[in-house]
């Protein structure tokens, strides 16, 4: 039995958007809620360091108004990681993050930071907070990231969804040998960044991966066509690659 593919929904450019004019509309909780009226099976929201989409005011509200479990994407560091413990959220993604990127550019780099990561991931665990490290789907960063006690990992998809032809294929490739081998390591496989309705079929048909987070593409289709109805169309899709997979295993 394939077991159900979830979908992660991140709000945290609805709250760009209001915080592009001020206010407090469109209000992220809202989107949250809708989310989960369309079928979502988790929120991701990310506290980053300079506030320029979501802010503490909104992790408080997500934890406390909304059903779903929350992922709270955040980086390593002392401030981030004492408002996790405050709010103890489902789950802690720790991401690579620099202030001068417009977004996440690529995965964390679990090898080279392992001394600063492993107190994170051990003061979150021991707050019964799961810990999932965005990773790029690389067999040494997939290692280390077992290695140092991690219960997630989350495979950043970026590079499969930039590229095409002969490169899109290497790249799911690379996605899922790390999804096979995270698994084969007791790892929770998850993925996710710049999936899109084009892209989401065939990395939701790779067995191992248990949950997907799909955030600005969404929120970017909501405008043409409602948010649930956006999250319901990528449901579908999903749900098409996961019978894919049935259909592989069967044959």
């Amino acid at each position: 039995m394939i077991k159900h593919l979830r979908l992660g929904v991140n709000i945290d450019h609805v709250a760009t958007i209001r915080n592009a004019r001020g206010g407090h509309h469109p209000d992220p909780v809202r989107a949250a809620i809708m989310a989960a009226n369309a079928g979502a099976d988790g929120i991701t929201a990310h506290l980053r360091e300079d506030r320029r989409h979501i802010s503490d005011h909104d992790i408080k509200r997500l934890a406390n108004e909304v059903a779903l479990p929350l992922n709270l994407e955040m980086a390593a560091t002392p401030e981030m990681l004492e408002i996790a413990l405050c709010h103890t959220p489902n789950a802690c993604c720790i991401v690579p993050e620099k202030r001068e990127e417009v977004t996440t550019e690529g995965g964390l780099d679990v090898i080279k930071f392992r001394d600063h990561l492993v107190p994170y991931v051990e003061a979150l665990r021991e707050k019964g907070i799961r810990v999932s490290l965005f990773i790029d789907p690389e067999a040494a960063q997939v290692k280390a990231a077992a290695a140092i006690g991690a219960d997630i990992i989350e495979l950043h998809t970026g590079r499969y969804c930039d590229n095409a032809g002969k490169k899109r294929g290497l790249e799911l490739d690379a996605l899922k040998a790390a999804a096979a081998l995270g698994a084969g390591l007791g790892l929770e496989i998850h993925a996710g960044h710049g999936l899109g309705f084009e892209t989401v079929t065939e990395v939701a048909a790779i067995p191992e991966v248990v949950e997907l987070n799909i955030g600005h593409f969404l929120i970017g289709e909501a405008i043409y066509g409602g948010l649930e109805a956006s999250i319901r169309r990528m449901r579908a899709l999903m749900a098409a690659g996961r019978r894919a997979t049935q259909n592989i295993k069967t044959a």
